[in-house]
């Protein structure tokens, strides 16, 4: 009988057991940190239990070897000394930005950054380059001249890199691996405004993404619903100075070292390649809406929503469905067809 009772009371216990381990996992384990010089926020839902930490290592990992003001980073050290031996890392993102700068030409180039510089937007000490200086600028805006050979990278005097517009993308990328590696079922991966989604949540739901308003970056003027890919935003309301009654938003154009002003506020970008994601929601703002609808047709493997300073909203027909604007907002709503009219 003893034996009985004990057998039955492990049994009870194995399934409590299996019960309670079930319910856990619908719980997510979450943490948020400061890296690549924003707020980051994980969610997880299953998987290994230390893979909240894991994420926040291998993001840390990327910023320190990819920070352009970091003394100790490759991209600084590649700036400063023209010649640089670079991690796997450094190289297989710069290999990845060189690839999508050509695709993406004139709009994303990652040699702006002396531009960027000379407007203080690195230092904060803002200021307005004359018309000759801005001209100096944009002839040394020019990624074609970056050489590799393996991991060595060279640049010619006066030109230097930033990875910045495509930094988080390329994290969100190499987080799905650890992820993956760590049978997580879902994540929800915030970082800086380049949002992962990751697997299947626990209740069968599709996952629900803000879209930030420019008048108000704490609130969103709609939700997308989605099932998994890349959400990545850009917009002028992320780093500006006022001036003279003049705002300087710090997105530039590469053809001219001077801010954007194409009548574009946001540029909001869905498809599965996080690096991708983050490069086209730049240089889509860059474009503007006419060019920009224009590379959506001949290259209609992504999404986008656009928010012009006429309070036009276009979104592509391949999300159109899937985005519900946010209550108090009477933004027009124009959809874009993925082929010419």
């Amino acid at each position: 009988m003893k034996k009985r009772i004990t057998g039955a009371l492990c049994a009870l216990i194995l399934i409590l057991a299996v019960i309670l381990s079930s319910c856990a996992g619908t719980e997510p384990r979450s943490a948020s940190f400061q890296s690549m010089d924003t707020l980051m926020s994980v969610k997880v839902y299953g998987g290994d239990s230390d893979l909240c930490d894991r994420l926040q290592t291998r993001i840390d990992s990327l910023d320190a070897q990819l920070d352009a003001t970091d003394e100790n980073s490759d991209v600084y050290q590649l700036n400063q000394n023209g010649k640089a031996d670079v991690s796997s890392d450094t190289a297989d993102i710069l290999t990845r930005a060189l690839q999508l700068s050509k695709e993406l030409d004139p709009a994303f180039d990652i040699t702006v950054y002396p531009a960027v510089k000379a407007w203080g937007f690195c230092s904060g000490d803002y200021r307005v380059p004359d018309d000759d200086e801005l001209k100096e600028l944009a002839a040394k805006i020019d990624d074609t001249a970056v050489k590799s050979d393996k991991n060595t990278f060279t640049l010619p005097e006066g030109v230097m890199i930033d990875l910045g517009a495509i930094a988080k993308g390329y994290a969100a990328d190499q987080c799905d691996a650890i992820l993956k590696e760590g049978h997580a079922a879902a994540a929800v991966l915030n970082l800086g405004g380049t949002i992962r989604l990751y697997g299947k949540k626990p209740d069968g739901k599709r996952f629900s993404v803000g879209v930030a308003d420019p008048d108000n970056p704490a609130g969103y003027f709609g939700y997308l619903s989605c099932e998994g890919g890349v959400v990545a935003t850009s917009g002028g309301y992320e780093r500006f100075f006022d001036l003279d009654g003049k705002r300087y938003i710090h997105i530039l154009d590469p053809a001219t070292a001077a801010p954007v002003e194409n009548g574009v506020r946001s540029v909001t970008i869905l498809c599965d390649d996080g690096s991708a994601a983050d490069a086209l929601s730049t240089a889509l703002f860059v474009m503007g809406l006419d060019k920009a609808t224009a590379y959506y047709q001949a290259h209609p493997d992504f999404d986008f929503i656009i928010l012009t300073d006429s309070d036009d909203l276009y979104i592509t027909e391949g999300i159109a469905d899937d985005f519900t604007l946010s209550d108090g907002y009477d933004f027009h709503i124009k959809q874009v067809s993925g082929t010419t009219q």
